[in-house]
């Protein structure tokens, strides 16, 4: 947070937000104003990070060796990559489109890990030749790492992922640490263990050890089970060396957020001390650590401002039709039980309708399927058109994940900080123009099917 910036709590950052954005022409009726902006609090996300650094720091040894990362799947935006860099983090990839991210950031090969079931052999070689640490998925990739390793030094930190197998959370698609999980070595299948541990032995330089058991809908003492499974598995890893060849324990990140209220919980602080409990060993020093974290930094700082276009009813429920839908909100609108958002009401010059009587009504989207939804049946003040709804907690994974429905423009992306003189904006991402749309869709082959 810069320190001319007045503090405030998250609700009035927001409310003062909006109202900016609509004041400062960047959303609402104006003429030339987007019916649709995307708002990321800057300050907000600073302040995750120092909480991250802190509940670490102050339950490690002094001069442990941290690495926080950010997983860039969460919220793919140079900008914020550039600014979780300054505030300390690395990044974790899991794609060629990520790690191209992640260095037009500015982050250094020494704080980028690359993550992914799929890695090709290309991906590989660029990695081990600029020293970016390298978790492996699968034996057959550890293959691919051998014969590149016996053709070429490398300063890369090498390890493998594993699966503890401990079971899923209340979301199936997003658990990783299930028995039949596509991600890392199944620890528990037949003979898979000491395969692991036959592997660290054959090869000195795996010196890193890498699991992520945690997600949305995880709770905090499955997360920390599967991380005690990789604390013991280095262990007996080291045992059978006779020397701490894993030296460093990659424990991923999936720290859930809490979408129905303002309150950030659980907090970065809360899951160190469920760690300490179950791994008193992670936090003696002897290992350093890497995280991975995503969702539970950027989440909570974000927000989705749509204007209501029209109203209408159907069947006596009352519809309300928005420019935020499936392209902005996709798991929302395809699992909305597993990823339900809070509704904000605002009207057109972006103040809060607040105390007013509550109509149960569809907040719809501008997609061309019945179910793009962003909340149905919800209780809000009746909607009119040109008011404004507000989904909160949509910095990681809805906006910055555009799907491209109904061939429907990536919306702009502004950060924002409050000044003494008022909201400040700066342009994150530009909004999507339609020219651009036709060239990703081929516009300049548009004879390429055709007969000669």
């Amino acid at each position: 947070m810069a320190d001319d910036e007045p503090t405030a709590g998250i609700a009035d950052r927001r409310d003062l937000a909006v109202r900016a954005a609509v004041e400062q022409g960047l959303v609402g009726g104006a003429d030339g104003a987007d019916p649709l902006v995307c708002l990321l609090d800057a300050a907000g996300i600073e302040a995750s990070a120092a909480a991250l650094h802190a509940a670490f720091a102050a339950a490690l040894p002094a001069g442990t060796p941290v690495l926080h990362t950010f997983a860039v799947k969460a919220a793919p935006l140079v900008a914020v990559l550039r600014l979780l860099s300054r505030a300390g983090l690395g990044c974790e990839t899991a794609s060629p489109g990520e790690l191209a991210l992640a260095r037009a950031a500015g982050v250094a090969p020494d704080r980028t890990v690359l993550d992914s079931p799929a890695k090709t052999t290309a991906e590989l070689r660029e990695a081990l030749a600029l020293g970016i640490a390298v978790n492996a998925d699968n034996a057959q990739e550890l293959a691919r790492i051998d014969a590149l390793m016996a053709s070429a030094q490398s300063r890369s930190p090498l390890g493998l992922r594993v699966n503890p197998q401990i079971g899923a959370g209340s979301i199936g698609s997003t658990s990783t640490a299930t028995a039949t999980s596509k991600f890392g070595f199944a620890l528990r299948d037949e003979g898979a263990r000491a395969r692991v541990v036959a592997a660290y032995a054959e090869r000195p330089w795996l010196t890193r050890l890498h699991t992520h058991s945690g997600s949305q809908g995880v709770p905090l003492a499955l997360s920390a089970r599967g991380v005690r499974e990789l604390y013991e598995l280095a262990e007996e890893i080291n045992a059978a060396a006779g020397r701490q060849q894993v030296d460093t324990l990659d424990i991923g990140g999936g720290l859930p957020v809490n979408f129905g209220s303002d309150r950030e919980t659980p907090t970065f602080a809360e899951y160190v001390e469920v760690l300490r409990e179950a791994v008193p060993g992670l936090f003696a020093g002897r290992y350093g650590l890497v995280t991975e974290f995503g969702r539970a930094l950027l989440a909570k700082h974000g927000l989705l401002v749509a204007r209501v276009e029209y109203t209408k009813s159907s069947g006596t429920r009352p519809i309300a039709l928005t420019h935020a839908g499936v392209q902005v909100a996709t798991r929302t609108v395809y699992a909305p039980g597993s990823w339900p958002l809070r509704i904000l009401a605002y009207d057109a010059k972006g103040r809060p309708r607040a105390g007013e009587p509550a109509v149960a009504q569809d907040v719809a989207g501008p997609a061309c399927f019945a179910g793009d939804l962003l909340a149905e049946n919800r209780p809000l003040p009746l909607l009119n058109p040109g008011d404004l709804v507000v989904a909160p907690d949509t910095g990681a994974y809805f906006f910055t994940a555009h799907y491209g429905y109904n061939s429907l423009p990536r919306p702009a992306v502004h950060g924002f900080r409050l000044a003494p003189d008022g909201v400040r904006f700066t342009l994150v991402r530009p909004a999507q123009r339609l020219s651009d749309l036709v060239a990703e869709a081929g516009g300049n082959h548009a004879d390429a099917l055709l007969e000669p």
